[in-house]
């Protein structure tokens, strides 16, 4: 079984911004970000991008402007992530089983990875990030804000995420 560290995108990867990350303008990767996904790859964890896009289903952006965000992250970090997951949906056009707190995108990584849950992690800059987490029996962190009570961790950033991650590996 492999070890996985689930991420959500903006605000743990990238700038987060009310109005959605949906062109190369408006992606900053925040700092150490390259060098912790790299760190977290030489000990030997999959990364798997969580993240619910729904300024697609609102009509703000295309799928394709998000597939290029991706693109330009994976080109940033030497294709780092092996795979993005994505919820398009949007409670004021549509329902949908996979966004956020939802654990339909955990439960299908988990599936085609063979993701081991016990040795494997989330972490999120919002609560709707780390409840389906819990419900999948994985260990959580939350960066940036501290309004959780489902963090089992709350740090800075992804770099100081990354240090709690190897201390309880």
């Amino acid at each position: 079984m492999n070890k996985c560290i689930f991420l959500d995108r903006d605000g743990v990867l990238n700038k987060d911004y009310v109005d959605y990350v949906y062109s190369k303008e408006k992606l900053f990767i925040l700092p150490g970000v390259e060098e912790a996904l790299h760190k977290l790859k030489d000990h030997g964890y999959l990364l798997v991008v969580i993240t619910n896009q729904s300024g697609i289903a609102q009509g703000i952006y295309k799928e394709e402007d998000m597939h290029e965000v991706h693109r330009l992250m994976q080109d940033s970090w030497g294709n780092a992530i092996d795979e993005f997951y994505f919820a398009p949906g949007h409670p004021s056009v549509s329902e949908s089983l996979s966004r956020k707190p939802g654990s339909l995108m955990f439960e299908r990584a988990i599936a085609k990875y063979n993701i081991d849950v016990s040795k494997s992690w989330m972490i999120g800059d919002k609560d709707r990030d780390l409840i389906p987490a819990k419900k999948m029996n994985l260990k959580t962190i939350q960066v940036d804000h501290s309004d959780s009570t489902n963090a089992d961790f709350k740090v800075k950033n992804l770099p100081e995420a990354l240090d709690i991650i190897l201390q309880n590996n």
